[in-house]
């Protein structure tokens, strides 16, 4: 079974989220949807689970609390596109679904254009597009570095 990843999120409103990641285009999946929590289907191997506040608070025994619109960020979710123009209908779909623009798409190095966008609740979604004709390279100098650390592969690009 090829390995799958859910990232939960705690949200305040839970159908203001749903509407928000319904007009990125993802799906949401009724079988693990309920009035506490919604799993929104975005490929074969991510699904978001868009946990109620209170319900979230329930998956921390040791007494953390979420952080809902704060201004300190723990996480920033990545989500690769095909092209350009895929983040860019992802941040303008952000800003339309009553989300805001975190960092507007630009080329931050050569061949890898991003941008990203906050959801209602203050959660970061990145949006990545990488050039196939510079990923060759990448690929390349990680496969040969596999074993390397995360320090020595930063040194190699």
């Amino acid at each position: 079974m090829e390995r799958m990843i859910f990232p939960n999120l705690p949200v305040a409103d839970l159908k203001t989220a749903e509407n928000f990641y319904l007009g990125l285009g993802f799906t949401k999946d009724p079988q693990f949807s309920n009035d506490q929590g919604t799993a929104m289907v975005i490929s074969d191997s991510i699904v978001v689970m868009l946990l109620q506040q209170d319900f979230y608070q329930g998956f921390l025994p040791q007494g953390d609390t979420p952080h809902l619109a704060s201004s300190g960020k723990e996480v920033l979710n990545c989500l690769s596109c095909d092209s350009r123009d895929e983040v860019d209908r992802f941040l303008s779909a952000c800003q339309t679904g009553g989300g805001a623009v975190y960092a507007p798409a630009e080329e931050r190095m050569p061949g890898m254009y991003s941008g990203s966008a906050t959801d209602p609740d203050g959660h970061v979604w990145e949006f990545l597009w990488m050039d196939p004709a510079n990923t060759g390279e990448a690929e390349r100098t990680f496969e040969v570095s596999s074993n390397a650390t995360v320090q020595e592969q930063n040194q190699a690009l």
